[in-house]
């Protein structure tokens, strides 16, 4: 993943803007529920064909719980769907899976107030990161960046989606209904319990 050269260090304006108490989305509790595979594509657009490709190649494992052996199920947190989300929009738009994988590592390694405040842009060939209007401005200028992915406009179209579908507590196991005003079935068992 290519950073500015030019601009200034990589998470200046995240950490002004979070000591500000400004930004957007907060970040859901830690590691508390986990979706599962069907869950997590529902809400990022991709195939359980993929996501199953993706975890057992590591482009994007689950950090909840992994698979183990024939029967477990794996465990996405809320941040692993984000990035999902984001490696379905570069592959859809040709960046070459080599570049994801570099792009994914950075994702992983930033904070969560600095990933909800990033940009992503790129020429099809390579990902930059831009944390500010300027360096976004200085990526266009120089005839790099074609396309640009909102990370905190994904965060909160991810946290849309997962709000209306079930994820799991990952301490107890129990099932999370999510608000979705159309699953009449949801709500009958819910006034069952």
């Amino acid at each position: 993943m290519a950073t500015g050269g030019p601009y200034p260090p990589r998470g200046t304006l995240a950490r002004a803007t979070s000591e500000a108490g400004g930004g957007p989305a907060q970040e859901p509790p830690a590691e508390t529920i986990g979706y599962r595979g069907p869950t997590a594509c529902a809400a990022t657009g991709i195939t359980y064909r993929q996501l199953d490709y993706w975890a057992r190649t590591g482009l994007v494992e689950p950090s909840v719980r992994p698979a183990y052996g024939s029967g477990t199920q794996r465990l996405y947190s809320f941040r692993d769907v984000v990035v999902l989300k984001i490696v379905k929009r570069l592959l859809d738009t040709g960046v070459s899976l080599q570049n994801i994988r570099t792009a994914v590592q950075h994702l992983r390694s930033v904070g969560p107030a600095e990933l909800a405040r990033m940009t992503l842009m790129s020429d099809g060939a390579t990902v930059y990161e831009c944390t500010s209007p300027d360096e976004v401005v200085d990526l266009l200028q120089g005839g790099q960046g074609v396309f640009g992915i909102a990370v905190g406009v994904v965060w909160r179209d991810v946290e849309n989606s997962l709000s209306q579908m079930h994820g799991e507590r990952v301490d107890t196991g129990e099932t999370l209904v999510g608000h979705n005003p159309a699953d009449e079935l949801a709500r009958r068992r819910n006034r069952a319990v």
